[in-house]
């Protein structure tokens, strides 16, 4: 199903403001991606059964795309912020209608990775603690 924008009037502050709360936002969660990499791959989550062995593999799986999407968001967003410098210079305070709706268009996608992000990590913590459980009763 694919969202529809909501074009709203920004000015140039707000769109520079939007465009570094998503960078901090995506910065952030390429942290957490490095953290919970390290996680699975530590010895406490090295699976002891075939299926906790292939849910490590899919959550690999799914953070190396999440980093990879991560990776591409901010290199389109730093690459839309030097538009927005550009257009600055042109047209000082007012902006073309195609600018406004990318940035659109990448507030949609940013809150889409994100949300996907959160997602993962809620299984991880799922995943994560099933694992910490089981061996906690092995004890």
């Amino acid at each position: 199903m694919e969202k529809q924008l909501v074009l709203r009037k920004m000015g140039i502050e707000d769109l520079h403001q939007d465009s570094k709360n998503w960078i901090s936002h995506l910065h952030f969660m390429a942290d957490e991606i490095i953290f919970f990499d390290h996680l699975l791959n530590s010895y406490v989550f090295e699976p002891d059964t075939p299926s906790l062995f292939e849910d490590l593999q899919k959550y690999q799986r799914r953070l190396k795309e999440s980093k990879k999407l991560c990776s591409r968001v901010i290199g389109d967003i730093l690459e839309h912020e030097n538009k927005l410098g550009g257009l600055v210079e042109i047209l000082n305070s007012t902006l073309d209608q195609a600018y406004q709706t990318k940035h659109q268009q990448f507030r949609v996608e940013v809150e889409d990775c994100l949300n996907d992000f959160r997602r993962l990590k809620s299984d991880l913590f799922s995943y994560a603690s099933g694992i910490l459980k089981k061996r906690h009763r092995k004890k």
